[in-house]
Formats: structure tokens, C-alpha cells, sequence
């Protein structure tokens, strides 16, 4: 199978990136479509996938390819639901490809976008929060990821969800909402404006947050980031507790004195966002000997990993592949 194509995939409930690579480690093609994830979108995500799949397989011939590595966070969900697993199964049949596809962790992933190395460490944060100790390219020891009720600190639901919190305390101390508060307001209710009694406004803001998903509140992530950057003291004290929540996950995994690579993935870590810095700082005063480094193109590891037991130069080729 040396001389077969590689695929890879970077699964997510809103996106869908597939890389079609060569051996050697050139992109020969890429498709992005909406989230292909089924164990949250059900059969409207396997269009999706297949959509990317398709685009990234365009002008070659689905036969040709040998490997596919497909990141998805909750795949077990998906291998121990007959029902989902059969549609799934059967949608990836459809593409053509003959390979059997190979479901990992979007944690692995986000750690093999960071890095060609076997061992070492990654920290997540987007809509959710986790981290994780890799050993030999395989996640040996996992922690927080619990979701948005028992864990995710740090992540853009906690942000978000303590950003509305500190605009509560704001209303009941009848205190004047400061930068982020009056951000959280106008994000929720369309205005910052208060009511006559400041209670109401606290009413109407806890009833704009319990009548949407819970996991909405992330949006205001980039509010908290914002506001950070405007020097509002909520939103910096807010960004520095995500942080240590972060580094505290990572101590978790991570043993004192290590020197292994750690990697910050998710779109809060990758970035160049005032949560990075913080957290940077954090590892950095931890672990001197191993300077956190931001993921890459996630579908472009996977398409790595997809590589990986045939390469003789797994450097080389993360390089090729993983160089913008």
C-alpha cells in the first residue's frame, strides 16, 4: 500500500475538511461542507461528509486510496449504534473508496496537527475543553471533556456562561454594567439598556439564556476575547480562570518536569487569542522545557496519520503536509 493515496478527515459539528495527499505528502485535493459529525446531526451530517469526501476526491480515482483517518469527537457513539453505524457505513460506500475508514479522536488529531513526535501532550478549548496525554501516537490518558454540565472548564461554554454570570451580578448589585456586562446584554437582548427595576433586566437575560440550547452560551466567547483586549476587568479576570482551569486540566495529564511537546489545539488555543497568551504563560512557568506550540490543519494530520504506518520519514512528511 506504499504507493496508495491518503485521505483525511477533521470531523466537527459545524465543519467538514477533508485532504486528499500523496504518499509523499502532496495535497493532491480538499472539500469543506457543513458538520459532518452523525452522533449530533444524524443522517443530515453523513450528506455533509460525503459532500467533502467527494470534493476532496475529485479528478482521482476513489480505488486509488489506501488509508483514511477520520477525527471525529464521539466517534465511539457512532460504532456502538448499529443503526448509526450502518448508515454511516453505507454512506462511505457511496463515496467509492474501498478502504476501510479508520475513526480516531479529534483530540489525537488536534495533537498530530501539532506535532510529528509520538509522545507529548494537548490541550483543547473551543466549545468544549479537554486534555490529553499522547504515547506513541495513541491518547493515553484523558482529562475533562465532560461537557458543558460536569466539565469543559475553560472552554467557550464557560466562558460564556460566566460572562452572563458576571453580568447578574452586575444587575443585582444596581451597579452600571461595565464593557463586558453591557456586551452580554446587547448579545442576548438586542439592547444594554436598563429597565426602571434592574430585576427585570436580570429576568429577561435569564430567560434569553434557559430558552436556548445550553451550549449556545459559547458564542459569547468571542465577547469575553473582545473585552479582554479592551481591558474590562470581568473579562480579564474571566480569561485568566479559563486559563488556570486549562493548565490545571493539563497538570492532570501532564507530570512535573516533563519535557515532551505539548500542543494547543481548538479555536481558542490555536489562535492568537488573549486565552493562548494566558495559558502559554501558565505552561510555559510549568514546563519550561517545552514551549507550547499551536495545531495546524487538523484534516491535514489526519491525512498524516493515515500515512503514518507506511512513511518511512514521518517528519519529513508532517512537514510537507502540514507547511501552509
Amino acid at each position: 500500500m506504499p504507493d496508495k493515496l491518503v485521505l483525511g478527515l477533521d470531523i466537527g459539528g459545524t465543519s467538514t475538511r477533508a485532504v486528499l495527499a500523496s504518499p509523499d505528502g502532496h495535497r493532491l485535493g480538499t472539500g469543506r461542507a457543513g458538520g459532518g459529525n452523525p452522533t449530533t446531526h444524524g443522517d443530515a451530517a453523513l450528506t455533509e461528509l460525503t459532500t467533502a469526501v467527494r470534493a476532496a476526491l475529485a479528478g482521482h480515482d476513489p480505488a486509488d486510496v489506501g488509508a483514511a483517518v477520520l477525527g471525529m469527537a464521539g466517534y465511539p457513539k457512532l460504532l456502538a449504534d448499529a443503526v448509526l453505524r450502518d448508515a454511516f457505513e453505507a454512506a462511505w460506500a457511496g463515496t467509492g473508496l474501498r478502504c476501510e475508514p479508520h475513526l480516531v479522536s479529534d483530540v489525537l488529531v488536534a495533537y498530530a496537527a501539532g506535532t510529528p513526535d509520538p509522545d507529548g501532550t494537548v490541550v483543547v478549548a473551543g466549545t468544549g475543553a479537554i486534555a490529553a496525554r499522547v504515547r506513541g501516537h495513541r491518547l493515553d490518558h484523558v482529562a475533562d471533556g465532560h461537557g458543558w454540565l460536569l466539565g469543559d472548564l475553560g472552554s467557550g461554554y464557560w466562558l460564556g456562561r460566566e460572562a452572563v454570570r458576571a453580568a447578574l451580578r452586575d444587575l443585582d448589585r444596581e451597579r452600571p454594567p461595565g464593557t463586558l456586562a453591557a456586551g452580554v446584554l446587547t448579545e442576548l437582548l438586542g439592547t444594554a439598556e436598563l429597565s426602571p427595576r434592574r430585576r427585570d433586566t436580570a429576568a429577561a437575560l435569564v430567560q434569553a439564556v434557559v430558552k436556548a440550547p445550553p451550549i449556545a452560551l459559547a458564542r459569547l466567547a468571542p465577547l469575553v476575547l473582545s473585552c479582554y483586549d479592551a481591558a474590562d476587568p470581568a473579562a480579564v479576570d474571566l480569561v485568566r480562570r479559563a486559563a488556570a482551569h486549562l493548565a490545571d486540566t493539563v497538570a492532570m495529564v501532564r507530570a512535573p518536569g516533563e519535557t515532551t511537546v505539548l500542543v494547543r489545539g481548538g479555536g481558542l488555543l490555536t489562535n492568537d487569542t488573549p486565552l493562548a497568551a494566558e495559558l502559554t504563560a501558565i505552561l510555559t512557568a510549568s514546563w519550561p522545557g517545552a514551549a507550547p506550540r499551536p495545531a495546524g490543519d487538523a484534516a491535514a494530520a489526519a491525512a498524516w496519520l493515515a500515512a503514518l504506518p507506511t512513511t518511512a520519514a514521518p517528519a519529513t512528511l508532517h512537514t510537507h503536509l502540514l507547511t501552509p
